[in-house]
């Protein structure tokens, strides 16, 4: 397949570049560079690659044009949720008017699929865990909101248009490559920079909120069976919880990275979730998907 990949020199869609790359498909890389967390970016070296914005129109519509892609993997986005307080503008911009560009262009050009990464903090605090996805939404930022306006639009153009989305919310994802740099970096990540800096580990809150953790090689599998699987027509439209099932403490995670370390507690962030825990029973039936990396065993190989 011919498969456009956006947001492709950050940490998923790098990954998801290496692997589709290495399956044989013929993949094109889309990436501004503007994401701030990311201490470097990942070009493939083998893989045809341009630093454009997603909101760009004539630019992706010439992409488009020229290479006629199968499919998308829809990965570029203002990934932050702090950071869109500071830059709502950009942040919905971003996240929907981009995703709906790109929308637009696989309809224009007739590209057949197109899978959406989205982010488990559509749910919010009014939902219990396990999250499903048939949950109302809860948005509680300006992050989530342009997630889930994007979703929702992806829902969209599958029912009047016949695009075959896929949206994929992702809950936590860490691994390989992940984000380290400033404040807001993801926390397996930012703890880590933290204990080989001889720092204290910051810690929102008072650490108790839990998480589903999920790891990248886990993600870009689920990536791999949206992109290239075969379902049923109903499959499509549709939003599927890429997590764990299984969820620990942010206390627990700066134990299992610096378990004789120092901690420093720092005040509560608004509109983060206290806790998230993903039922997949959804991912599991329809794509065939479960993961297989558990957090403290990866921790315990790599750190």
């Amino acid at each position: 397949m011919k498969i456009l990949v956006t947001g492709a020199a950050g940490f998923i869609g790098s990954k998801t570049v290496d692997v589709l790359h290495d399956l044989g498909h013929d993949v094109i890389s889309i990436d501004n560079e503007s994401a701030i967390s990311n201490e470097k970016f990942y070009w493939h070296k083998e893989v045809r690659g341009w630093k454009h914005d997603i909101c760009d129109a004539g630019a992706i519509d010439a992409v488009f044009a020229y290479y006629k892609p199968d499919a998308v993997m829809h990965c570029a986005a203002q990934a932050r949720i702090q950071i869109g307080y500071n830059s709502p503008l950009d942040t919905y911009n971003t996240n929907y008017i981009g995703t709906v560009t790109l929308l637009e262009a696989c309809v224009e050009h007739k590209c057949k699929r197109f899978v959406f990464a989205s982010t488990s903090s559509s749910y919010g605090l009014a939902n219990d865990i396990p999250l499903r996805e048939d949950y109302e939404t809860d948005c509680l930022t300006p992050y989530s909101i342009s997630k889930v306006a994007a979703e929702k639009a992806c829902k969209d153009y599958h029912k009047n248009w016949g695009l075959e989305t896929m949206t994929l919310r992702y809950f936590n994802v860490y691994g390989d490559r992940q984000p380290i740099k400033g404040t807001y970096a993801p926390v397996v990540g930012l703890f880590h920079r933290q204990r080989e800096a001889g720092k204290h580990l910051t810690i929102v809150g008072n650490g108790n909120q839990t998480r589903d953790f999920t790891n990248i090689d886990d993600v870009v599998n689920a990536n791999m069976l949206a992109l290239t699987g075969i379902y049923k027509d109903k499959n499509y439209g549709e939003i599927y919880n890429i997590g764990t099932g299984q969820n620990y403490s942010i206390n627990d995670v700066a134990k299992m990275i610096s378990p004789n370390g120092s901690y420093m507690y720092i005040a509560h962030r608004p509109g983060e979730a206290k806790d998230t825990r993903a039922d997949i029973t959804k991912a599991k039936t329809v794509l065939s998907w479960k993961p297989t990396i558990e957090l403290p065993q990866w921790i315990k190989e790599n750190y």
